[in-house]
């Protein structure tokens, strides 16, 4: 037991440097997608943008990442994992210092939109790797791992990290010039260390497996329900880092330096939900930490409903649901999706709950809390939140482990073996 919970030297050289690498990758995906908030005010300000604008922006690039997540099978099959892991992240790289030479409205939401779509390729491919990498014993904390930075670099840091180089450098395009350089090494040295199973290690043009289209993916295991699942945790999560700043302002009426206290908590308990729940599932069972999880996240969401003006407690309730809510994605879109699929189809499972997850919860959550708290009251905007809570609880009860998954569902006759043996196993 104690083995099944450490990364290091029960691990292996070559799992504990990738999971390590992966994990700093998707870090700094996060930095690069959530560093224009605190930048907005500058940028606004010499672009002459509006805060529709800043929406627009926001909303390309995520409705760019669920849509590219939802072709990443097919382009790993064509190019093969170290090509699209690498590839995408030199990519993010490049478009996140393009940014600084953006003068209007136009060049930089195209160049937000790029940089999702390179985004949504990497996260399922870097997803995908961390499950190649890991033991079974592993899997689950390994995945955490591999996902626990994009919180807290992109959340918790992030602003301070733009506040210090505005500062520094008085301009906001050097911000996103410095940004991109981190990139360009860490994508060497993933192209120097990453070693794929000889299965991955090149581009597939005669695997069945990985030519399943994704409607039939949606049939295996719990990928159907997971991609539910990812709705409720983002339609909970997103609605909270989108709308909770004006309600700590306008609503609680905390001033903007507590206000950013306690948003902070956001990316800190993401970062340390990550590095436990996910863990814990491997030793007590994936389903029995997601229930409770779900469970834990809408008691919390609506004692914030309740709460006062006092930003230690807001900051403590705050740090409560990220760490339940991120360490659900972990678990939804790492191991739940990847014990549901033989190997091959991880990539594309993994982009399709990704993808769809992204799009609904990303796009449309927002957007719904937007128009509850325009007609009803900026408050109302927690009952939003409440409702993705309570419906992945009801849902995560349906969760079916490796040994439940039914064995009477209709199997077409173009399902590949691996996935027909998968479905026909009990």
């Amino acid at each position: 037991m104690k083995k099944a919970m450490q990364l290091g030297p029960g691990a292996g050289r070559h799992e504990t440097i990738m999971v390590v690498l992966l994990s700093l990758g998707f870090g700094l995906v996060g930095l690069d997608r959530f560093i224009i908030l605190p930048l907005f005010p500058a940028i606004m300000s010499d672009l002459q943008m509006n805060y529709q604008d800043l929406g627009n922006l926001s909303a390309a690039l995520a409705m760019a990442w669920g849509l590219a997540a939802l072709t990443v099978g097919s382009m790993i099959r064509r190019l093969g994992r170290k090509t699209v892991l690498v590839g995408s992240l030199l990519l993010v790289s490049v478009l996140s210092g393009l940014s600084a030479l953006a003068g209007a409205l136009a060049s930089l939401l195209l160049l937000r939109a790029l940089m999702g779509i390179c985004e949504g390729l990497f996260t399922p491919a870097g997803i995908a790797v961390a499950t190649e990498v890991s033991h079974p014993d592993r899997r689950g904390l390994n995945l955490g791992i591999q996902q626990a930075l994009f919180p807290v670099l992109g959340l918790a840091l992030g602003p301070l990290i733009a506040a210090w180089l505005l500062g520094a450098m008085h301009s906001w395009r050097g911000v996103f010039a410095i940004v991109a350089l981190p990139g360009f090494i860490l994508a060497w040295l993933i192209h120097r260390h990453y070693e794929p199973a000889l299965s991955h290690s090149l581009p597939s043009s005669n695997q069945d497996d990985a030519r399943l289209p994704w409607w039939q993916l949606l049939r295996l295991g719990n990928i159907r329900l997971n991609v539910l699942l990812m709705f409720c945790i983002l339609a909970c999560q997103f609605v909270l880092c989108a709308m909770l700043p004006n309600y700590l302002t306008d609503h609680l009426h905390l001033s903007t330096i507590e206000m950013a206290s306690v948003i902070s908590a956001i990316g800190v308990g993401g970062f340390v939900g990550q590095l436990v729940v996910p863990g814990l599932s491997d030793l007590y069972g994936r389903k029995p930490a997601v229930v409770l999880s779900f469970a834990a996240s809408l008691a919390l969401v609506i004692l914030l409903k309740l709460a006062p003006a006092q930003p230690w407690l807001l900051f403590a309730l705050l740090f409560g649901i990220s760490f339940f809510n991120c360490s659900l994605t972990c678990l939804t879109v790492g191991p739940l999706t990847g014990e549901s699929v033989p190997a091959e189809l991880i990539p594309a499972a993994t982009g399709i709950v990704v993808g769809l997850g992204e799009v609904l919860g990303g796009g449309a959550a927002p957007a719904l809390a937007g128009f509850v708290a325009t007609h009803f009251g900026l408050p109302a905007i927690l009952y939003v939140a409440m409702g993705g809570s309570l419906g992945g609880l009801a849902l995560s009860c349906l969760l079916k482990g490796p040994q439940e998954q039914p064995s009477d569902l209709p199997i077409p006759d173009e399902l590949p073996l691996a996935a027909r043996a998968l479905t026909e196993r009990n």
